[in-house]
């Protein structure tokens, strides 16, 4: 295919690609003011000006569109804070990720919210919920197993490892709502004691 062809069809690809990337930063946002009950489609159309079909057309509904956003958030959580760490320091980097969300009160009681309704199969959201905690605790074992392997820790069995992962996943959502329910919790403090306490106890001290 000549390069004058091929760029034609590269512009309307690219084009697309940063309109729904624009698109899901405004439902972002207003998801994160409002939730996702009282985001409306019609408000995140508005603020992009565009109209109620373009959003179909680039999500097929609102719950994909949230599916969308919520892919983005986690993204950028890893872009941010988790990105090139591995073994313990991925852990010691979770106070950092969890503070993050202060800023993103709003989307941090989006996804607890959708955590806890999604656990129903006919959820629209269940699928993506289901595939981020799969992700995250198969993520987290392998640092773990990082760590064991570095003789950072002591030796731990893959059973062993099964468990550790899903008591930090439940403590970091937790201290979460906590924080949620209760603005005044120290989400950084809070996890940075609780993975030290790990820490400890995976060393043998």
């Amino acid at each position: 295919m000549p390069d004058s062809a091929q760029s034609k069809k590269r512009g309307p690809y690219r084009t697309g690609i940063r309109r729904r990337e624009q698109l899901i930063g405004i439902a972002m946002d207003v998801f994160g003011e409002h939730g996702y009950a009282g985001g409306s489609l019609r408000t995140i159309a508005e603020q992009a000006g565009v109209n109620h079909a373009t959003l179909i057309q680039h999500f097929g509904s609102k719950e994909g569109l949230l599916t969308a956003v919520l892919e983005e958030w986690d993204r950028r959580t890893v872009e941010n804070s988790l990105a090139h760490v591995s073994g313990l320091e991925y852990f010691r980097r979770l106070p950092e990720v969890m503070a993050s969300h202060q800023d993103q009160r709003g989307l941090l009681e989006l996804f607890t919210t959708m955590a806890a309704e999604a656990s129903s199969p006919t959820h629209p959201a269940h699928g993506f919920i289901q595939r981020r905690y799969t992700r995250n605790l198969v993520t987290l074992a392998g640092h773990l197993q990082q760590a064991v392997d570095a003789n950072d820790v002591a030796p731990l069995t893959q059973p062993q490892i099964d468990i550790e992962v899903r008591i930090v996943t439940a403590v970091l959502d937790g201290i979460g709502l906590q924080w949620l329910l209760d603005p005044e919790t120290d989400l950084r403090a809070a996890v940075s004691s609780y993975i030290e306490r790990a820490i400890i106890a995976w060393q043998g001290r």
